[in-house]
């Protein structure tokens, strides 16, 4: 009954702990999703930038912050390693007379020799190291994925300005030709193929409006949302990002995520390999006690000492095991050393490209292509030239504006891409 008390009292005084930890995680949750909500409502003032959706990623997204959990994993399974092996009590009767039994009481301890838990705490150190480039991994990776979206969203969301624009162009030019047909100056021909080049210009921006809600549902996506909403994105003020030289990038790709996380590999299988020679060295148990004999009324002491023979079974298989998969994580390093090699030279190299691209279109291309569709414009408006000379100039403006977004979109994309491999500094690229 006193129990029962004690623990109905301890029930009731858990229920205030128990809401107060509930408010509290909901507050936490809460503080964790209002920046993201802020941000994204606000961006209808304030453009989101790259860097933004970048961090806000990485807060959020939820294959990051598994690979943070299996961290804590790994570190409880450290500490877990460390213990020392429990004693054993075990209790013995002979005989069930009163005055013939016999009672034995003993303790037994395990003691690890060969250095077991050393070799097991220091393997499971390796499998946190491991976990903790695993989640390197991931966060370079989901900063590269982040970098694609971001500019994917923002070349639909320029297609769809674009398209905006055209569409009034085509509304000036339809109506214009209305009013001159009527006047009897053109053709109603001409008044229909305003029309029909309106039409398609409303299609073109229905095509664009909808392109850009999958490019922006796409980037929410990796904030782990589900939701649509509804994004401005800021083109960033650099269009060419600076990097340093090839072979510097190369001299620091032993520094990456992936040959640290190749490395660390390594060295968890050479772990393991220590881990297994240590359990052919037998343990030694320990065993104090007492035994009373009622026959003749006495109490003994006992002591014992025990020790497994390995005879046949000196763990040889479990060693050879190890030592093959050694070998493999050393050629696993290998082949990652020459992948990542290549991949941040091909990297390296679109990025030069696309930057020479963006560096042509900028300066000479499209500054060419606006002052030819603005003349276009206000000779169209004077009457001095036909609508279709305005479309005209105005696709020439479209396809020039959408081929610098691809040139910057993909400098970018292949100077993310370098950041998959490398830790880029402060100031050498987004």
């Amino acid at each position: 009954m006193q129990i029962r008390i004690i623990m109905l009292g301890a029930a009731a005084l858990s229920l205030p702990l128990l809401g107060t930890a509930a408010q509290q995680s909901d507050q936490q949750k809460n503080s964790e999703t209002l920046p993201l909500q802020a941000s994204v409502s606000s961006n209808q003032a304030t453009p989101l930038t790259l860097e933004q959706a970048i961090d806000l990623a990485v807060r959020t997204n939820p294959v990051l912050r598994s690979a943070a959990q299996s961290v804590a994993v790994a570190e409880a399974v450290k500490s877990q390693a460390g213990l020392i092996v429990n004693p054993e009590f075990s209790a013995l009767r002979e005989g069930m007379q009163k005055g013939t039994r016999t009672q034995t009481f003993q303790v037994s301890q395990r003691l690890e020799l060969g250095g077991k838990r050393s070799a097991r705490v220091d393997v499971a150190e390796r499998e946190r190291q491991l976990a903790i480039q695993d989640a390197a991994v991931v966060q370079a990776q989901l900063r590269a994925d982040v970098t694609a979206a971001y500019f994917d969203a923002l070349i639909a969301q320029e297609r769809v300005e674009l398209a905006q624009a055209s569409v009034q162009v085509a509304e000036k030019a339809t109506t214009a030709a209305s009013k001159r047909v009527a006047a009897g100056r053109i053709s109603p021909i001409e008044q229909s193929r305003s029309r029909v080049a309106e039409a398609g210009a409303r299609l073109e921006l229905a095509q664009a409006v909808s392109a850009l809600a999958l490019a922006q549902q796409a980037l929410v996506a990796l904030w782990g949302r589900t939701d649509t909403v509804n994004l401005s994105l800021q083109r960033p003020a650099v269009d060419v990002p600076a990097l340093p030289s090839l072979d510097i990038l190369l001299q620091q790709l032993e520094a990456g995520p992936q040959l640290q996380r190749a490395r660390v590999q390594l060295e968890r299988e050479q772990a393991q390999v220590r881990l297994e020679r240590s359990q052919r060295v037998p343990d030694v148990t320990i065993t104090v006690g007492s035994q009373r004999d009622d026959q003749i009324g006495r109490n003994q002491a006992v002591v014992g000492v025990s020790v497994p023979l390995p005879l046949f079974n000196r763990n040889q298989g479990n060693v050879l095991a190890a030592l093959r998969r050694t070998d493999k994580a050393r050629s696993d390093l290998d082949v990652e050393r020459i992948r990542v090699n290549r991949a941040l030279s091909e990297a390296y190299q679109r990025t030069r490209l696309a930057q020479a691209e963006v560096a042509s279109i900028t300066s000479e291309i499209l500054p060419i292509a606006q002052t030819t569709y603005d003349a276009a414009v206000t000779g169209f408006e004077a009457g001095k030239f036909s609508f279709f000379d305005v479309l005209d100039a105005q696709r020439t403006l479209f396809q020039t504006r959408a081929q610098y977004l691809r040139a910057l979109s993909e400098s970018y994309r292949s100077a993310a891409d370098i950041g998959r491999y490398v830790q880029l500094k402060p100031g050498q690229s987004q």
